[in-house]
């Protein structure tokens, strides 16, 4: 049903790089949300008042949380849309993520909310009535949440949006939850301990719970995270097949935002080749990486010697020396120079970004020593670079 939706509401909806495209994914999934939640929350709140369960009204009002998460994110998907301006020459795509955090402080003020009434309901508790009607129509609200996870996956995923993926997980957690509520509307009116109250509590939890996840991951992207594994694969693989392109390192990824990723790379290339023909090559690669993964990207030349045996085969030995004081390190920009009594090394060193500087200190120390005892002429300049 979901991708009949898409094509009546959506023009071009296939063209996900597009960005109006994709911001008419985002505003389709955020209307939808807001009018099934308001519904569902009408519905359970009326339903929890004729039963007197908190532990349903609880759930509406998790519903309601969920429709105003669901009209944050659809105005922030249409405001990242706007185009880069001189205050935010990026562009605005880190309003989406923005918007997110803001969603996952309004779970986790309803959560605290809600937890509080329920937790009241243990300490006083109070008769829960039985009633067909309200219990048909929550187990009705499952089906709809489940379609409601189904929809915001798909499009979550489709066009790479960490709200609608969010929203996507809080759907399914409210699944979970409505299914307790029903449990304790059912099992309430049979034992005589407040059941409602406790399960209320378990429902407020997995709200808060819900809601720190999604800052979590929100915070992550904000501070700078890891990029994605298969982009960085790709990317090198495009660099390095390309003529005169021996190696690359230092790449980084800048996330302004889906759809708005920038990244800066070191290619290195033969000093004795034709700047002319290399920077031919450099800029027909940049133009091919965006047009292909939509990643602007920048590439610096770094000349290497690649005719030198003698240079080639020191520069084999500094990188096996480094690995073998610890296998994630490896070395680019190498360079050698002769003199009478020394020859000095001089080379970056890249080293998980997670290692601490007394760990740094005692490799690099262990690193010179080697190449001491490879030849004690070996004088070596280490310069450490981050390993993104």
């Amino acid at each position: 049903m979901i991708k009949f939706i898409i094509r009546t509401f959506i023009k071009d909806s296939d063209n996900i790089t597009d960005k109006e495209v994709r911001a008419s994914y985002g505003t389709l999934a955020g209307v939808m949300g807001i009018i099934l939640n308001l519904i569902l929350f009408v519905v359970k709140l009326f339903s929890g008042i004729i039963v007197n369960s908190i532990a349903i009204i609880s759930d509406s009002f998790n519903n309601l949380s969920d429709m105003g998460s669901s009209l944050v994110s659809a105005i922030a998907m249409k405001m990242s849309n706007r185009r880069p301006d001189k205050e935010h020459p990026f562009g605005h795509g880190r309003i989406e993520y923005i918007s997110a955090l803001i969603v996952s402080f309004i779970i986790l003020f309803v959560g605290f909310e809600l937890f509080k009434g329920s937790f009241g309901k243990i300490l006083n508790p109070v008769t829960v009535r039985f009633s067909l009607v309200p219990f048909l129509i929550l187990c009705l609200s499952i089906f709809v949440k489940v379609w409601m996870f189904s929809y915001n996956k798909y499009i979550g995923e489709k066009i790479n949006s960490s709200v609608i993926c969010a929203t996507a997980k809080d759907s399914l957690n409210d699944c979970i939850a409505t299914v307790s509520v029903i449990f304790a509307t059912a099992i309430g009116t049979k034992v005589n301990f407040p059941l409602d109250g406790i399960l209320g509590c378990v429902v407020s939890v997995m709200i808060c719970w819900t809601g720190f996840s999604v800052a979590k991951d929100t915070i992550g992207v904000l501070l700078g995270t890891t990029p994605d594994s298969e982009m960085v694969k790709e990317i090198s693989e495009i660099i390095i097949s390309q003529e005169n392109i021996e190696g690359i390192h230092d790449l980084i990824v800048h996330d302004y935002g889906p759809g708005r990723i920038m990244a800066s790379v070191h290619a290195e290339v033969p000093n004795d080749a034709s700047v002319d023909a290399i920077h031919e090559v450099i800029d027909r690669t940049e133009k091919y990486i965006e047009e292909r993964l939509g990643v602007h990207i920048v590439i610096h030349m770094d000349p290497i010697s690649v005719n030198c045996e003698r240079t080639n085969k020191i520069k084999e030995t500094v990188r096996n020396i480094a690995k073998e004081v610890n296998e994630l390190f490896d070395i680019h920009d190498f360079r050698m120079t002769d003199g009478e009594y020394n020859i000095n090394l001089i080379f970056d060193l890249e080293v998980p970004c997670e290692m601490g500087q007394k760990e740094r200190e005692e490799a690099l120390a262990s690193i010179k020593q080697k190449l001491k005892e490879e030849d004690e002429r070996y004088t070596s300049v280490i310069i450490v670079d981050n390993k993104y």
